[in-house]
């Protein structure tokens, strides 16, 4: 059995989203989630997610470092 990457997101800010995008010949949302500040959560890449948007003040960790994302407002 092959590990999974996974990544972490933290809010920085009331209001972040989380979306998740199908694999495969038609790209589709499958996932929303919405995190308020302080909020964190620990998503993984599956057979069927193959690549996540994010929308808002957040902070990105995954094993290829770390990343900031910065705010719509």
């Amino acid at each position: 059995m092959t590990e999974k990457e996974f990544i972490m997101i933290k809010a920085e800010e009331d209001g972040v989203h989380v979306i998740g995008l199908t694999r495969g010949t038609d790209t589709k949302f499958h996932h929303s989630e919405k995190l308020d500040k302080g909020e964190v959560m620990i998503a993984q890449f599956t057979e069927h997610t193959s690549a996540m948007k994010i929308r808002g003040k957040a902070e990105i960790v995954s094993a290829h470092g770390t990343v900031l994302s910065d705010s719509k407002k």
